[in-house]
């Protein structure tokens, strides 16, 4: 439980800084501590009104003690004879690192480095940092903290089956490591437990405070193979314990709690929020002053260069962290263990090489200076390649940090995620999103709580319009990417990407916004590649995997990885699709021409990426059997120059992927149980193409539309049950998801005081072309001139719509229209010099008929003005066509209503046309509105 909450300052991490001068010796007299506040009384209070109880239980241990020491006092004896002989211990065994083909990538020895030093070498605020965050009642217990023990036993009484609280002072920690051997040391049992106090309790009888200090502070492990506080400071600050500053001290104290996840070379983070708890705790017990510990947190911090002789030197640490985590820090170090990695010494020379060809090539002048790489199987999770800078050694660009184990922005490589959570189908079997849908890529504004606007811009600073969404993904245009993000929502983002593997977005969804979509939030690499690989394996997660086989020297396997067992985390077909796109070379020549390097001569998909600054770049990329991940940058997050993901990161992507598909040895490394992947993503079941229309045909008046190609569905096996069509009711005809057929009546130019009106909301679209016939109005409704036009679909988002009428008018495309028409927009559309409005709505165009049924239609006239209509039937009689009168001639007018009776079953099977002729004056009024049907047997 931390006992402070305040607010961390900014730190300074990692900057130049000189030398800090020398600490005087001091020695570590128990220090005078300010007193807690009440709100420490209190704790003390109710721990002191629980004690009654608690001492009988106590006193049971008590009694168990005595009965053990009795019978354990042998042990006791060599404990501390164990104790005695501390300092001179030398036992160690080998652990060596092998790659998958047995080639040595790290051997190191024994218990690591340690150098011993008196405590008049060790600075009094180490101590106290250590006192602090380990045991604040070292100076005055007797070797156990009774009160912790106490309600550590009550808490392991009250929850049996979690895991066993301990509640152990520094002291009992010096026993532990020093007394006990390793399997003893790991035992959870209370007979262990009581044997350590007993311990404790002696070595505080015999030893004074400091020498138990001195001894603890040389024994215990600080990560990265430092044993004791000299080994940990010259390890991470390359000097001796005497010269360690608060700032220094501070965050080497918090260590020993974690060593592996607060190891401050690949979780800085981590390791400054420790820093802070640490120092606060010296606040609250009176060894420093807040501006102390505010100054020490901000105080920066200069790492040294870690001397490191192996290969693969970030994989082999990274590999050395996982089996401390798995087996603790003196089992590998003193072990003695052969492991066997899922390394490929070949795909990681070729990282190498590649790397550093290509940070050279892009030269100085863009200041791009690093670069990482993550190269794996899709189908098993292992890692065949990890580099995490372009040099481990050069401490001019921070080359001993893991790049690929650290958090960068994605920008826009992390737009796949989202458009395969918008095209995932819902629980009804349809997705919110097709890849033929239309996006609106028009400027659009989002307010934000602090009174700010957010408006997001395209890489090129242009707007594209309609755009469908297979293009917008491959094009990588933000704006669509955010209209998508927004109908999707932040939490079902979140969501979707924890279960594609990115772990790190672990807040709250109130923290994130929709700039998530955009590579606002952090990812490292390899949860980035890991998630890409889902793409890849058809929808599979597996996790990445980097040891293979661990074995004791006696040849006793330890642990060997079993095949992983993949979980469908995201629809197979959708992940086709992403597949698909990514893979389209054709869709993303207008954002990034046809010679680009994310074009191989091989299917291969691939997404760019680049964040604001141009600090980070980013190409993300797979095959079925490969995926690979690549970054470039700047360690320490400075700025490059006038640089992309598509300039910065996939020309070094693409010499990566070609190298390894031009050689047969690399290839071979791919095959999953003698298996080769395939060499181009296999469509799964469930998928249909259907046809669509050319955006650019949806123009003004235009009925028809152009065919423009075709786009993959996702088939639905139980389609929701559809509702008949009620001839008498106006319906919308969905000719594909971007284009929509439906009744509508033009608009005339809007009066000038109905303009003003609209001039005064600045959101509103501009005035409409059109307005619309809302569906199920009654069909004897319809104006005359209400005619089935084609209309593009508008935004989804409301914050779209009037930039989305502006752009279509200005480029001679129709949306449908906001205004719904009513008695006043009819009056305005009603054009005083057209003599009449005529056409037949039924039978349709090329339609078959038999039987007797209604030609239905309009013949809309003044009676005074127009003589009459007319329906004639259309014979053809070789190059000529016979017209015969239906019925009468009639001089009443028609609005959506029968016009004539046509009795197909009296004539001959085959093709005829049906004519509405109006008639004013003995000549047409103008053009016979005239269709094609077929008469059927």
């Amino acid at each position: 439980m931390l006992k402070d909450q305040t607010t961390r300052p900014m730190a300074l991490i990692q900057t130049p800084q000189s030398a800090p001068p020398q600490q005087q010796a001091q020695f570590a007299t128990p220090p005078t501590r300010k007193r807690r506040g009440c709100f420490g009384c209190l704790g003390r209070a109710f721990i002191g009104g629980i004690l009654l109880l608690a001492m009988l239980i106590f006193g049971g241990v008590i009694v168990a003690g005595t009965l053990v020491y009795s019978n354990l006092s042998q042990e006791i004896e060599d404990g501390i004879a164990k104790l005695d002989a501390a300092r001179d211990r030398e036992t160690f065994e080998t652990t060596q690192i092998f790659d998958r083909n047995g080639e040595l990538l790290w051997e190191f020895f024994g218990e690591g480095k340690r150098t011993a030093v008196p405590i008049s070498q060790i600075p009094s605020h180490l101590i106290h940092a250590t006192v602090a965050v380990e045991d604040d009642s070292f100076y005055e217990n007797p070797g156990a903290d009774i009160p912790s023990l106490v309600a550590a036993l009550i808490a392991n009484l009250r929850n049996p089956d979690g895991r066993p609280v301990g509640g152990s002072t520094i002291t009992q920690q010096l026993v532990r490591h020093i007394a006990f051997d390793y399997e003893e040391r790991t035992e959870i049992s209370y007979n262990r437990k009581t044997k350590e106090i007993i311990l404790a309790w002696i070595m505080n009888r015999d030893y004074s405070k400091d020498e138990i200090m001195e001894m603890y502070l040389n024994e215990i492990y600080y990560g990265n193979l430092a044993y004791g506080i000299e080994a940990a400071a010259d390890t991470y600050f390359g000097k001796s314990a005497q010269e360690l500053n608060l700032g220094e001290a501070s965050l080497l104290a918090g260590l020993p709690q974690s060593p592996v996840e607060l190891d401050p070379l690949a979780n800085l983070e981590a390791a400054k929020e420790r820093q802070w708890l640490v120092l606060n705790l010296m606040v609250s017990e009176g060894f420093i002053t807040q501006d102390e510990a505010v100054a020490a947190y901000q105080e920066s911090l200069t790492f040294a260069p870690q001397e490191v002789s192996l290969e693969a030197p970030h994989f082999a640490v990274y590999v050395r962290q996982q089996l401390e985590a798995l087996y603790g820090a003196e089992a590998v170090a003193n072990g003695g263990l052969r492991v066997t990695t899922t390394l490929d010494m070949n795909y990681q020379r070729l990282a190498e090489q590649l790397a550093q060809q290509h940070v050279a090539a892009v030269g100085p002048e863009h200041n791009l200076t690093n670069a990482a790489l993550v190269a794996m199987k899709p189908g098993t999770g292992e890692i065949l390649a990890m580099l995490g800078s372009v040099d481990y050694q050069d401490q001019s660009i921070d080359g001993h940090v893991n790049v690929t184990l650290s958090l960068q922005q994605p920008g826009s490589s992390i737009k796949p995620l989202t458009y395969a959570a918008a095209l995932s189908p819902g629980e009804n079997g349809d997705p919110a999103w097709t890849v033929a849908d239309l996006l609106w890529d028009v400027e659009v504004d989002y307010p934000q709580f602090n009174g700010e606007t957010y408006s997001p811009v395209n890489y090129d600073g242009r707007f594209h319009g309609p755009v469908r969404l297979r293009s917008a993904l491959a094009n990588s245009y933000n704006i669509p990417a955010v209209l998508v993000l927004q109908d999707l929502g932040v939490p079902r983002m979140l969501e979707f990407a924890q279960q594609m593997g990115i772990s790190s977005w672990n807040q709250d969804s109130s923290n994130y916004g929709l700039s998530l979509t955009l590579g606002g939030a952090e990812v490292t690499p390899l949860e980035l590649t890991a998630a890409y690989a889902v793409f890849a394996n058809g929808g599979n997660q597996v996790t990445p995997t980097a040891i293979l086989r661990v074995q004791k020297s006696n040849g006793e396997v330890l642990f060997e990885q079993p095949p992983q067992a993949a979980v469908s985390v995201i629809d197979p077909r959708v992940a086709y699709l992403i597949n698909n796109i990514l893979d389209d070379d054709e869709a993303r020549v207008p954002a990034m021409g046809r010679s680009n390097p994310l074009a191989l001569p091989f299917p291969a998909a691939a997404k760019t990426g680049t964040t604001n600054d141009f600090r980070d770049n980013w190409t993300m990329g797979y095959t079925p059997g490969l995926v690979v991940g690549v970054w470039t940058g700047n360690t320490d997050n400075s700025e490059m120059l006038n640089i992309s993901g598509l300039t910065g990161a996939a020309p070094l992507w693409s010499d990566y992927m070609q190298a390894v598909y031009s050689n047969y040895d690399l290839l071979a490394v791919l095959n999953v149980n003698g298996v080769e992947p395939p060499t181009d993503f296999v469509r799964p079941e469930g998928l249909e193409e259907r046809p669509l229309c050319s955006i650019t045909s949806v123009t003004i008046g235009a009925t028809e539309c152009t065919p423009a190609g075709s786009e993959l569905f996702l088939v639905n096996n139980n389609p929701a049950v559809a509702e008949t069509s009620d001839p008498n009711l106006v319906a919308w005809e969905e000719l594909e998801p971007a284009v929509l057929r439906m009744p509508a009546v033009p608009l005339p130019p809007l009066p000038a005081e109905l303009l003003l009106a609209a001039e005064e909301d600045e959101d509103a679209p501009p005035p409409q072309l059109f307005c619309h016939l809302a569906e199920g109005t009654d069909a004897t409704l319809l104006p005359a001139d209400a005619l089935p036009q084609l209309f593009l679909a508008p935004p989804r988002n409301p914050e779209s719509v009037k930039a989305a009428h502006e752009w279509a008018q200005a480029n001679n495309v129709v949306v449908l229209p906001t205004a719904v028409c009513n008695d006043e927009l009819l009056a305005l559309a009603r054009d005083p010099n057209r003599v009449a409005v005529y056409r037949i709505s039924s039978p349709t165009q090329g339609e078959t008929v038999s039987g007797i049924l209604p030609i239905m239609g309009t013949a809309d006239f003044e009676p005074g003005v127009v003589q009459f209509y007319k329906i004639e039937l259309g014979i053809p009689n070789g190059d000529n066509v016979d017209w015969v009168t239906l019925g009468n001639t009639h001089d009443q007018p028609v609005v959506n209503g029968p016009l004539e009776m046509l009795h197909a079953e009296a004539l001959p099977p085959g093709e005829y046309f049906l004519r509405l002729i109006v008639v004013k004056d003995s000549n047409y009024v103008g053009e016979p509105h005239m269709i094609a049907i077929t008469i059927e047997s």
